[in-house]
């Protein structure tokens, strides 16, 4: 493997659709507000997908410092523990590039205030402590309530507000999808490696509660995304268009019958997968419901 195919793997391309569709869904609606920045709404783009890069930077490194990485692993290969890429260049590769979204980020924070930079911090902050850290999230059953607040909440209405520069119940609503969408990408993964992760002692929900609480997690956030159409429809007078991601609805029923009927844990690489593309579907169809909402 070449190596700069070796560093785009160690990015975990699958995953990049929770730094995506946040920011799509944000900016759609913006756009429907007739608020739209553009350059604002790319430097959010740019600096979303750099800390979710430096994020999967810093999980490969601190997995393989703190063994939870070994030859057992049925997952998708990680570049530190199968020796492709030194630690230390690992690091210095994490570092560098959460360096670079705080430095583009600036851009937004010229334009939105102090919030924005605080928002970014503390996005940088977490990031590294998902895995990271004397108390990682990722490894205290804290990881889905991470995903969900920074990269539904805080990813959806921050692009929003550096768009507008103003805060909106609208940005809540459309936040709790894109975020609930982001869990289940969690949720598969630690449904994978749940074997593992209770001999390496990585508490995820799935090691504290059980498999049966992961598929009733990835049938929950379903149903949440779905469900948080109809408060858009009725309390905020959107049209008929707004129930446009129910199109995907028979994409999500074939990811939730994998994950509660596979019949081996590698079979979950490529529902992980899936669960990402339905993510994009669910995304830019919210995005095109949003944005047909502006008159």
């Amino acid at each position: 493997m070449t190596n700069w195919k070796i560093w785009l793997s160690a990015a975990r391309p699958q995953t990049l659709a929770a730094a995506f569709i946040p920011v799509l869904a944000g900016a759609s609606l913006a756009w429907a507000h007739h608020s739209l920045h553009i350059a604002a709404s790319g430097v959010a783009l740019f600096c979303a997908l750099a800390i979710q890069v430096g994020t999967n930077f810093a999980n490969d490194y601190f997995d393989f410092k703190k063994g939870a990485d070994t030859d057992e692993r049925i997952g998708f290969q990680r570049a530190t523990a199968s020796g492709l890429i030194l630690p230390e260049s690992m690091l210095r590769a994490t570092i560098l590039t959460m360096g670079i979204a705080f430095l583009a980020g600036l851009y937004l924070v010229w334009i939105g205030g102090w919030v924005i930079f605080w928002i970014g911090i503390f996005s940088l902050i977490f990031g590294i402590l998902y895995t990271g850290g004397p108390f990682p999230l990722g490894y205290n059953g804290l990881g889905d309530l991470f995903v969900f607040l920074f990269f539904g909440f805080v990813a959806v209405m921050g692009t929003y507000y550096v768009n507008t520069l103003q805060w909106s119940g609208e940005a809540f609503l459309v936040s709790i999808p894109v975020g609930a969408l982001c869990v289940n990408i969690l949720v598969v993964n630690n449904l994978r490696d749940i074997d593992q992760d209770r001999l390496t002692g990585k508490k995820t929900l799935g090691v504290l509660f059980g498999e049966r609480i992961l598929k009733l997690e990835y049938l929950a956030m379903i149903m949440i995304a779905f469900a948080s159409l109809w408060p858009l429809y009725t309390h905020f007078d959107y049209n008929l268009a707004i129930f446009l991601p129910v199109l995907g609805l028979p994409f999500a029923v074939l990811q939730l019958k994998s994950v509660w009927f596979h019949n081996d844990k590698s079979d979950l690489n490529k529902t992980l997968e899936r669960t990402a593309q339905f993510m994009i579907l669910f995304g830019m169809l919210l995005s095109i419901a949003i944005a047909l909402q502006s008159p």
